[in-house]
């Protein structure tokens, strides 16, 4: 089974039927590593590139399936990437015209299309690189040190669907704030994908260091709606998943493991539902209540 192909497809399930509800911010969030030959959960150890190039991939197939909706056609859906260089490498690898009929860009490009030139707000080491490669690139403007700026699709009007791949997960905390600024300026449907929006909720920024940040989490990333969402669980010794699928409820699954003639047989059972999200520690008291019993 292809566990990704399956995210995908609940994914795609879970959108069409909230954009039909007239929800316009979105939030993905499962643990892109699972399933394949190399299949990591979020309990192994594992980098950002690791996690960065399957959110990638995963994004782009996930647009590719959303192409039989014509209202997606001539350019109306644009895959937003982080920098130029994922920009760069995802065009190089999906070079397929299903995948490129979205636009391929990137979140200082899609600011600053919206915004106006230099609205972006940039981490002080990009505008280092940025100022360091137009120097390298002499003549030509630009040595090409952040990606090479070419892969970006040309901008035209504005998309109907924004799908925003890992933005500020294990990158700069401004493509957050980025992303408030295109969304103020294009409120069309926008889909974060591996974003890491529950620190943003769970005050892991203090406001005190990210002021700007936490504006923006009171304005802006409170209103997502949580349309696909996996996270693992794990506490004395007990596994299992916060799980929802809009606009289903909220559940906990407890998953346990037995062996019968020699093979291991996985069984999920939901322990709790809610309309509401239920915190991370009401889910592990859930999952260990249930657990104890049935050890």
């Amino acid at each position: 089974m292809d566990i990704q192909a399956d995210f995908r497809a609940r994914a795609k399930t879970a959108l069409d039927k909230a954009i039909a509800d007239g929800v316009t911010l979105c939030e993905f969030e499962f643990p892109p590593l699972i399933g394949g030959d190399q299949s990591k959960t979020q309990f192994d150890d594992f980098d950002n590139i690791q996690e960065l190039d399957k959110n990638k991939d995963w994004s782009v197939l996930f647009g590719a399936s959303l192409m039989s909706n014509k209202a997606y056609d001539d350019g109306k859906m644009w895959l937003v990437f982080p920098d130029i260089k994922e920009c760069e490498i995802a065009k190089k690898e999906w070079a397929g015209k299903r995948y490129r009929a979205a636009k391929f860009t990137t979140i200082e490009a899609v600011t600053n299309y919206f915004q106006g030139e230099g609205s972006y707000d940039a981490p002080w080491g990009a505008n280092l690189i940025n100022g360091l490669s137009k120097v390298m690139g002499g003549e030509k403007g630009d040595a090409g040190l952040l990606g090479d700026k070419d892969s970006l699709d040309e901008l035209v009007s504005s998309p109907e669907l924004a799908i925003v791949v890992q933005p500020g997960n294990g990158g700069p905390v401004e493509d957050w704030i980025n992303c408030e600024k295109i969304y103020e300026a294009n409120p069309a449907t926008m889909v974060i994908v591996n974003g890491a929006l529950d620190k943003l909720r769970g005050g892991y920024y203090a406001p005190v260091f990210f002021p700007k940040l936490a504006k923006s989490v009171d304005r802006f990333f409170t209103k997502f709606e949580s349309v696909f969402y996996l996270k693992p669980l794990s506490d004395k010794g007990m596994y299992g998943w916060i799980y929802r699928v809009y606009p289903e409820q909220w559940q906990v699954i407890l998953q346990t493991k037995s062996e019968n003639s020699n093979q291991m047989i996985v069984e999920n059972t939901v322990v709790y539902t809610s309309d509401e999200r239920p915190d991370y520690n009401t889910a592990v008291g859930k999952l260990l209540a249930v657990g104890r019993t049935k050890a």
